[in-house]
């Protein structure tokens, strides 16, 4: 099992690219690069499949309420970005929001719902608002439904692996994913 974690955290230090995921994005115009924005970094990745990792260690309503929290807050972020909210500390705080939330899966912390809730909410109006301002206004509508599909789908992937992970290899195997997160996390925001 160490030798399995070791290998893990070294990919995960191998394949994390140090940069700042919302400066100089490239092409925010349409419904495709709303979906590839998210998919295209080790950032998004972490945060994301992190969530639904700890949803799963919390378990009953948590499963879907936190990754729908996330969702529905990154959107209201992304409006009020788009309205020309200014944020300070918006970088800070999404590089912050991959080591918490694998800090949460690692020592399995057990919140109440509507706690774990408003953490991911926090988040996720961070790194909405992040999407916002890179948004071209002629396209708001299909970047956002996108970046949405796209953060669903990797909550979704963090909550099957949790669930696949906890049944086969137990909760410690889970706990180490999110200790991963935590390494990618602090990796990238090394870089």
């Amino acid at each position: 099992m160490k030798r399995f974690i070791f290998i893990c955290m070294a990919l995960t230090g191998a394949l994390v690219t140090p940069a700042f995921a919302h400066t100089g994005v490239g092409q925010t115009s349409s419904f495709a690069s709303g979906i590839a924005h998210p998919l295209h970094g080790a950032d998004h990745m972490l945060a994301m499949a992190a969530v639904g990792l700890w949803a799963v260690l919390a378990g009953g309503r948590a499963i879907w309420v936190w990754p729908t929290a996330f969702v529905a807050t990154m959107l209201a972020g992304f409006a009020a970005a788009t309205l020309g909210l200014q944020l300070p500390f918006v970088e800070p705080v999404i590089s912050s929001s991959i080591i918490a939330s694998g800090l949460f899966v690692a020592l399995a912390v057990n919140a109440p719902v509507w706690l774990g809730a408003a953490m991911t909410a926090l988040f996720a109006f961070f790194h909405g608002h992040a999407h916002g301002t890179e948004a071209t206004v002629a396209s708001l509508i299909p970047y956002a439904a996108g970046f949405v599909l796209a953060t669903a789908g990797l909550h979704a992937a963090g909550i099957g692996l949790g669930l696949l992970a906890g049944r086969s290899i137990g909760k410690v195997a889970l706990r180490a994913m999110g200790g991963l997160a935590v390494l990618g996390g602090i990796a990238w925001m090394a870089g």
